[in-house]
């Protein structure tokens, strides 16, 4: 009953702060609330809140799919005896974002920041197995790079008298990178994209809310709000940089069979989307397509939850088959939520991702920025249908494997971000983007996405069915380098080794020395003793002997 009322206060306060954004869009408001602690000399130890239509806006948003989560985990958590840690874990999560994201200052922005890591470290190695501590381990030394380039923040930032960015109009370029590679790690940019499918290791509501809403969004709103300080050298990098991570996460996606990570690499796709809306000064599309995403995204991660919960924990999508006889409304669902996540026209993803499209081809870009993007777009939709396909039309009649209850929690949350999904787009494009866009395309750019998806497909079934290279080194080579995240996981393994050998070394030197110095070498010194004690013994009763028998030999 407790957490039901937190759930429902939770969506009480995602429509008050609704109903702030609209107002403060309407009369162009900002609020800003200063609390001062102390003066150290010049520097001022204080706390500042600022507070403007896109502040409500996204709290708005992360409020309202944190109580459809909520409500999602009382029953999917119901029979773990650790449900209230996980409860009280979560909470705090949620409330480390939005103290990240009202806060215009370095040090309290450095508090939301840590706070989202060490949640986010608990929460992935909630369940308590070999695999949970590693990727909570890598996710928390990934977190660790972004913590440490906040501190130096920090203490470069004292030149100016203020931790407080929103008062700075010149920045030193030394902080922009800072800032950059800060962003860059925790929304999973190359090199840093490992953690972030390994993080699928958490239960699934953790996942909905990681990956829509709150972790993998800060870098992307840290970004949004420093937009203003960038130059076009670190626009360059930006743009580069977040291509690569596209193309990269949309390849494995396509050879992945994993239901979560396959999500989750979809995930890492538009966030990579949003980082290449930002190197174009789109940030207002940018933090539109947040938005949507964190609806639709947290919507997949639901839905993904009930199939594998029904087909006893099972996530590769060759064994989750015959949607449409057995869930045929989650089916539904995830298919419309599928078709959003690709941009279908007039669904909530297609406002914010078709605007960002259409502007990129009105900037004057090189054709190798142009093949990589439309070759990642098409790659998006093409993963999207081989999804759908494999969760609603293969079928291997496996139905003795999987059992079919669903409860009125999990399907109220769900109907709740459904409904949001299909008009959360249009609604708010209305409401952020009033004006008009004037785009001029001509023919062959509107659809040269659709020659990118012939193209592939026709890559696609060279690489899979011709028989000629069913056994080609190259083929495998292949498969191997797009499974793995491009050889990026080989970096981690590599330190994995050395971490497990300095183990081994803690193991013998540290921890066994005394048994093995101590303990043993006494039991085979005092073996030893004994067995040169037994023969002395021999020995002097054979000396014994010898005289007793001399002694008789003078007496005759």
């Amino acid at each position: 009953m407790m957490y039901f009322l937190i759930s429902f206060y939770m969506l009480i306060f995602s429509i008050i702060t609704n109903f702030l954004m609209m107002m403060f869009i309407k009369f162009n408001l900002k609020l800003l609330i200063n609390f001062n602690f102390k003066n150290m000399l010049s520097m001022k130890i204080e706390f500042i809140m600022f507070f403007d239509w896109m502040n409500f806006m996204f709290m708005s948003t992360i409020l309202l799919i944190s109580s459809m989560v909520f409500l999602y985990s009382m029953n999917y958590m119901k029979l773990d005896k650790n449900l209230n840690r996980f409860m009280k874990l979560i909470l705090i999560f949620i409330m480390s974002m939005i103290f990240m994201i009202i806060s215009p200052n370095f040090i309290s922005i450095m508090l939301g920041w840590d706070g989202l890591g060490l949640s986010s470290y608990l929460l992935v190695k909630f369940y308590q197995n070999f695999k949970s501590l590693n990727s909570s381990l890598i996710t928390l030394l990934m977190n660790r790079i972004g913590d440490i380039m906040i501190l130096m923040m920090i203490s470069l930032m004292m030149y100016k008298n203020s931790w407080n960015f929103m008062f700075i109009n010149n920045i030193n370029q030394k902080i922009m990178m800072l800032i950059l590679i800060t962003s860059m790690t925790k929304s999973a940019q190359i090199p840093f994209s490992t953690w972030l499918p390994l993080a699928m290791a958490a239960p699934t509501p953790v996942s909905s809310l990681v990956h829509s809403s709150t972790l993998v969004t800060a870098g992307v709103y840290l970004l949004i709000r420093f937009n203003y300080l960038m130059n076009e050298y670190f626009m360059k990098i930006l743009m580069m940089i977040s291509l690569t991570t596209m193309l990269m996460s949309s390849m494995n996606a396509m050879l992945e069979f994993d239901l979560k990570k396959i999500i989750a690499l979809s995930t890492l796709s538009q966030l990579a989307l949003m980082m290449f809306s930002i190197s174009l000064n789109l940030t207002n599309l940018t933090f539109f397509h947040l938005i949507t995403h964190a609806m639709f995204k947290s919507l997949l991660f639901l839905c993904s939850g009930i199939m594998i919960h029904n087909y006893f924990n099972n996530q590769d999508i060759r064994f989750i088959n015959q949607l449409n006889l057995n869930m045929p409304s989650i089916m539904i669902i995830f298919n419309v939520a599928s078709f959003t996540l690709s941009g279908m026209p007039f669904m909530s993803g297609f406002y914010s991702k078709d605007l960002i499209l259409e502007m990129f081809m009105m900037n004057l870009n090189n054709k190798f920025i142009y093949m990589m993007f439309f070759l990642s777009m098409s790659l998006t939709l093409m993963y999207s249908i081989r999804l759908i396909y494999y969760i609603s039309i293969y079928n291997l009649n496996l139905n003795m494997n999987s059992y079919f209850n669903l409860n009125s929690l999990m399907n109220n949350s769900i109907i709740v971000l459904f409904m949001l999904t299909m008009f959360y787009g249009s609604m708010f494009n209305w409401m952020i983007f009033n004006s008009k866009n004037m785009i001029f395309l001509n023919m062959n750019m509107k659809i040269m996405i659709y020659y990118f998806i012939l193209i592939f497909n026709l890559m696609y079934l060279y690489l899979f069915i011709n028989k000629f290279i069913k056994k080609s080194i190259m083929k495998l080579f292949m498969l191997k380098f797009l499974n793995q995240m491009w050889f990026i996981n080989l970096i981690y393994k590599k330190k994995y080794n050395i971490m497990m050998m300095n183990n081994k070394y803690i193991k013998i030197m540290e921890n066994s020395w005394l048994e093995y110095f101590n303990i043993k070498k006494m039991l085979n010194f005092k073996l030893l003793m004994n067995m040169k004690m037994i023969k002395i013994k021999i020995n002097l009763m054979s000396l014994f002997m010898f005289t007793i028998y001399l002694i008789i030999l003078n007496l005759f």
